[in-house]
This record gives structure tokens, sequence and C-alpha cells, in this order.
């Protein structure tokens, strides 16, 4: 399941992934982004992982499909976390997508936020 948390404004988004992810999580997530993409332009995401559980493989189809039709359309991903794989697969991204992408431990989770910020201000 994904929840936007309450920070998220403008050009700045925080998600929760929780448990593991399905074909309907992405049905509601994806309209929701890509609302947000047509008002405000490219987002900076802060994605907390700390109790995501994977996907389904729909849902990891669901996720390519996102990240290939808005490939321009995110600045700054910030990965929050507490397992290795994650902190692989942010380092992975960040040479495979547009977007800035970074791993932080979920001690970090301010600091992530902070850099999603500082891309952020006066937008």
């Amino acid at each position: 399941m994904f929840e936007i948390l309450p920070q998220s404004h403008g050009r700045r988004v925080a998600l929760k992934a929780s448990g593991k992810l399905t074909h309907d999580d992405y049905q509601w997530l994806t309209p929701a982004l890509e609302a947000r993409i047509s008002e405000v332009g490219p987002l900076s995401v802060l994605f907390d992982m700390e109790s995501f559980e994977g996907w389904e493989l729909r849902a990891a189809w669901d996720d390519f499909l996102l990240g290939l039709k808005h490939l321009g359309d995110f600045e700054r991903i910030a990965l929050v976390g507490d397992r290795k794989w994650e902190e692989i697969g942010a380092r992975i991204a960040d040479h495979l997508i547009k977007a800035e992408v970074r791993f932080f431990d979920v001690s970090e989770r301010d600091a992530a936020w902070m850099w999603i910020e500082a891309n952020s201000k006066g937008r």
C-alpha cells in the first residue's frame, strides 16, 4: 500500500510503501502522481521503504512502466530504508534514470527530506 505523507507539497512528494505492493496500489498512485506532475512539473520524491516488503509481479511491471512513462518527470528520488538491497538498488537506479537517486538509512530520514527540500526551494 502507498500513502502520500502530509509533508508533501508542490514539487515535493513523500511516499510511504507498506507491505507487498500490488497492481491496485499502482492504479491509485499513478493517477495521483500524474496529476501532480501535470500541475507543478517534475517532482522530487522521498520514498520511505522501511515497511516495504517488495512487489507482486504485476506491480513490479507497473513500477517499471511508471518510471519509463515519466522518465524526465522526476528530479530527485530519496530512497529511505534499512536493507542492503535497497541501497544497491538506489545506486543502480541513479545510473539508469535521469533523476538523481540517493539512498538514506531510516536513521537519516530527516536528512533525506532536507535533500528533497533543497532541490525544490521556491517552487
